[in-house]
């Protein structure tokens, strides 16, 4: 079993973010709150063990791939190729916050994080300056998906998270209730128009309006 630590994720201590970059640069996975949903996640780094081991501890299957959470608007332009206006205004209505945005991968990102067939990922800025200030402090965006073993229900409380998750990750962030207790609304920004994949925290309509769709 890993470290277990309580944090504030809107206002961190400068010890616990350097012991979560510590435990992540050297391939750990980490337990952590954001404003949506808690996650696990690690370094997104070129064959980092600690990608494959999430994928383990979830019981998830390692042919889908994980999201990204970046530490900084400017993130987009490094780890996307952009080609529409609409995803820079969604990015600068929502981020950072609860949109989670799949996008084609720059030459920036390594083959293992995308799908092969059209080298996409999905990209998110949290609203919460813990996991933005790791990513910032590491250097690299943190590959993570929700803290739940495939097919439970996400956990939005760190006393809401598995114990046979904690046992088997590096370090445990309890950031208590996390704010929006919902996840992330996910859009498809590699087409001509935006096209929701899943609402979560923020509306489809609102992002229609945003993007300058009316909803259909």
């Amino acid at each position: 079993m890993g470290e277990y630590i309580k944090v504030d994720q809107m206002n961190p201590d400068a010890s616990a973010v350097s012991l979560a970059v510590e435990v992540a640069r050297r391939g750990g996975v980490l337990i952590m709150p954001t404003d949506s949903v808690y996650g696990i996640g690690a370094a997104a780094t070129p064959q980092n063990p600690g990608h494959k081991r999430i994928f383990e501890i979830k019981q998830r299957p390692s042919t889908q791939t994980l999201p990204w959470l970046v530490g900084s608007k400017s993130d987009l332009q490094k780890y996307a190729h952009i080609t529409h206006d609409w995803v820079n205004e969604l990015v600068e209505a929502y981020w950072p916050g609860a949109l989670t945005l799949v996008v084609t991968a720059s030459e920036n990102v390594p083959d293992e994080y995308v799908l092969p067939d059209n080298r996409t990922i999905a990209l998110r800025m949290p609203n919460s300056p813990l996991v933005c200030q790791i990513a910032q402090q590491l250097g690299c965006p943190l590959a993570t998906t929700s803290a739940n073993t495939h097919g439970a229900p996400s956990a939005v409380d760190g006393c809401g998270l598995e114990d046979c998750l904690i046992e088997q990750v590096d370090l445990t962030l309890d950031g208590g209730p996390a704010p929006l207790a919902i996840a992330s609304t996910i859009v498809d920004c590699t087409g001509d128009e935006p096209r929701i994949l899943r609402e979560g925290a923020i509306t489809t309509e609102d992002i229609l309006a945003t993007a300058g769709f009316a909803e259909r």
